[in-house]
């Protein structure tokens, strides 16, 4: 069966500089994927790439087989891409109903609507009057997570989603992770956080000066924490 994320040689970076050096990645519909990697290896720049707003040099990055690299974010939207960036990105002086109702705009086909967001997301539900700025960081990520959920994507990226959150809300996030894949989304989760990926993700593939150089489930990946670590580099 062919996956429904592929990556082939892709490359890309910044002013001409080189950060994705040829990544060779395969994530199954349904699967859960944990991209880890230390500061620097290029983890960010790879979601970036995919969903154009960093365009590649070279390479391929096939949705379902077709073929995305290098087209424009609203293109990759559509095709059902979507993300939640580090740093949340929230709108300081939008309400939660604003957000989501900008999210909602242009609904998208799909089990994921206002309604059963609110359900796996009840904290919302009880600030949708709050602006942006008046959240914390974790319910700042939940409205992240909810409006990228509004677009129905077949592929959500996260991109250090536990940066900041206290371990209660890391663990939430873990469920709301565990909750999307269990409905048929693929996941690419881009972690420091060893406990969350190991936890969340099926598969885990580590990033090393731009490339993958280990792919292996997450099960083996937690009955070996100590090789884990050595290929992270981390004590």
């Amino acid at each position: 069966m062919n996956p429904l994320l592929r990556m082939r040689g892709l490359r890309s970076g910044y002013a001409g500089g080189v950060v994705l050096d040829g990544v060779d990645l395969d994530l199954e519909e349904g699967g859960t994927l944990a991209l880890l990697g230390r500061n620097g290896v290029g983890k960010t720049t790879l979601v970036s790439t995919v969903m154009g707003l960093v365009r590649p040099y070279g390479g391929s990055v096939l949705l379902d087989g077709r073929e995305l690299a290098g087209a424009r974010v609203d293109v990759i939207a559509r095709a059902g891409v979507g993300v939640v960036p580090q740093g949340r990105r929230v709108f300081a002086p939008l309400t939660v109903d604003e957000h989501l109702t900008i999210a909602t705009r242009r609904p998208a086909p799909g089990p994921w609507n206002r309604a059963r967001v609110l359900d796996l997301l009840p904290r919302l539900g009880e600030r949708l009057g709050h602006r942006g700025d008046q959240l914390s960081g974790g319910e700042q990520q939940m409205l992240a997570i909810a409006r990228a959920l509004l677009g129905n994507p077949r592929l959500l990226l996260l991109d250090e989603p536990s940066d900041g959150l206290a371990p209660a809300i890391v663990s939430q996030v873990g469920e709301v992770i565990g909750e999307v894949s269990a409905q048929g989304m693929s996941v690419v989760l881009v972690e420091q956080n060893l406990g969350l990926a190991l936890s969340a993700a099926g598969t885990v593939a580590v990033m090393r000066k731009g490339v993958i150089v280990h792919r292996s489930t997450g099960a083996e990946c937690a009955s070996h924490p100590e090789d884990l670590r050595r290929l992270l580099g981390v004590d």
